[in-house]
């Protein structure tokens, strides 16, 4: 088995980080592992924009979830040691109200947060607080096994797995409701039931139509947020040089233009200009879409269904900035209402517009908890408005975005906080930018929107249709965000390597007269 595993050739497809731990995890089973990115640097969405001599991360910004990256490191043979320095967080978040002077700061914390809460809304909701709090977690350890841990969970699988005390925590929550309702039942102050619906918007969904199961990322940020020097970016090219340390060929600039099938099974990624490197087995790291569009040849249009471009997430207007600020006490992370919530998901999800009262998230750089600059020192931000993902069918030219950039600015002033957004300091990227930066999503940003209870059995998972291909990254379970794509990974390649060893004991099995063999996909747990 050791001499074919060496023998075996696997090429990953794009260098996000599920495809970045799927390298280093097959690299580290022996394979031979070759990884083709179409950018000229590792990381996909979690990607470093240049403005004048400012590096600003210009994605993912938040780290959280750290026991995946132990897991995955540990798996490598490596340890969290090889990541660039991680700086605890105490305020996850600094919550801000258009033409209110009160601002709201959650803890990493709880009893601070209940505390910060009260003293914004009163006892009775700081207690509402904890009752909501003690609820995210009942749900988050009911769900981490059977459906974050899981390969690809079913209705009948997460059945069995929750056990009657997990069933009894989602019967309790209302299995159907929306997160919005069940907000409701916890919050009576509306710019709460407002903050924490947000919580919808990290799996780019509308907090009307996204599961109340989503209130576990209450959990998930109580158990630790973090900012890490140099950026997400940083975090994507440790995991590049851990690549290459075990062996792994990595090759940017190189786009795939074809995955060949030949023979019932994937053998050849096609790279554009001709080039084939020849491959036993093909990781994708994209957006499953673009399977079906054809865009990696007419071979794999059938590995997984088609999305709906109804059922596409959020995507995103942003400014990358390096500029100065005043007025308002940046701490790392920043959200800024507008009055209108409801409005704003009416805009993206029904009339397919930019929102005419979107939510403004800034990401304060060169911030932590209570760093304060001299006045006029430009900063680096990232600021962040929701869209559609039409990138694909609309120019999101300036005639629209320039107004919502204006209403953005307007809502920043109305909450205290000025900044210069002089052109020669701002790169803005709108949902035709991602979709041409990532093709196929239409400038989705977390794939499949989360709508409907039944959403989360719906994503693909690490397998597919076409024998030999295997896939990772946000558009697949477990789902998006930088952890939840670094377990697709793992899931890839852990899927891989069962599908070889059902392979071979299949082999042996026939030379000593034939014998039965688990099913590839349910051989190995991460």
């Amino acid at each position: 088995m050791a001499d074919a595993l060496r023998e075996h050739r696997v090429v990953v497809i794009g260098a996000g980080i599920g495809g970045l731990v799927s390298a280093l995890l097959l690299a580290r089973q022996g394979l031979r592992v070759t990884l083709v990115e179409a950018a000229d640097a590792p990381g996909g969405k979690m990607r470093q924009l240049h403005v004048g001599p400012a590096a600003i991360d210009s994605g993912p910004t938040v780290f959280t979830m750290r026991w995946v990256f132990e897991q995955i490191l540990d798996a490598a043979g490596f340890s969290m040691d090889e990541l660039p320095a991680l700086q605890p967080l105490d305020v996850l978040a600094r919550h801000a109200w258009r033409g209110q002077d009160a601002r709201l700061d959650l803890h990493a914390d709880q009893r601070r947060s209940a505390e910060a809460i009260g003293a914004f809304s009163g006892a009775a909701e700081a207690r509402r607080f904890l009752s909501f709090c003690r609820q995210a977690r009942e749900v988050y350890q009911a769900l981490e096994a059977p459906y974050i841990r899981a390969a690809r969970p079913s209705l009948i699988s997460m059945a069995r797995d929750l056990g009657p005390g997990g069933l009894a925590t989602l019967t309790r929550l209302g299995p159907f409701a929306s997160l919005w309702r069940a907000l409701g039942r916890h919050f009576h102050d509306p710019r709460l039931r407002q903050l924490f619906g947000r919580y919808a918007t990290y799996t780019g969904s509308s907090p009307w139509e996204a599961p109340a199961t989503l209130m576990l990322v209450a959990q998930v940020e109580l158990d630790g947020v973090w900012s890490v020097d140099g950026g997400m970016h940083a975090v994507a090219q440790t995991f590049a040089r851990l690549c290459e340390s075990r062996g792994v060929t990595l090759r940017y600039g190189a786009p795939c233009e074809r995955i060949v099938v030949r023979g019932g099974r994937t053998s050849a990624v096609q790279l554009r200009g001709g080039e084939e490197l020849a491959a036993d087995s093909v990781v994708f790291n994209g957006s499953p879409q673009a399977l079906v569009d054809g865009l990696l040849g007419d071979d794999v249009r059938c590995a997984v269904p088609g999305l709906p471009v109804a059922r596409r997430s959020l995507s995103a207007v942003t400014w990358s900035a390096h500029t100065a600020t005043a007025g308002f006490p940046l701490v790392r992370h920043n959200v800024f209402f507008d009055s209108d919530y409801a409005a704003e998901f009416d805009d993206i999800f029904r009339r397919r517009r930019l929102p005419r009262g979107g939510t403004v998230y800034v990401c304060a750089q060169d911030r932590a908890d209570d760093t304060a600059l001299a006045a006029g020192t430009p900063e680096r931000l990232l600021c962040l408005v929701n869209a559609p993902a039409d990138g694909d069918t609309r120019p999101f030219d300036a005639l629209e975005t320039d107004p919502c950039e204006q209403h953005s600015l307007e809502l920043l002033r109305g909450c205290g906080l000025q900044i210069e957004m002089n052109p020669a300091q701002v790169h803005r990227t709108t949902p035709r930018d991602f979709h041409r930066l990532f093709p196929a999503s239409g400038g989705a940003l977390y794939g499949q929107a989360t709508h409907g209870w039944m959403s989360s059995f719906q994503r693909p998972g690490a397998s597919c249709r076409v024998p030999g291909l295997f896939l990772a990254g946000g558009g697949v379970h477990p789902g998006p965000g930088v952890p939840m794509a670094a377990l697709s990974g793992q899931w890839a390649a852990a899927t891989l390597m069962a599908h070889l060893d059902s392979t071979s004991r299949s082999r042996r099995g026939a030379t000593s007269g034939g014998t039965s063999t688990p099913s590839a996909t349910t051989a190995v747990t991460p």
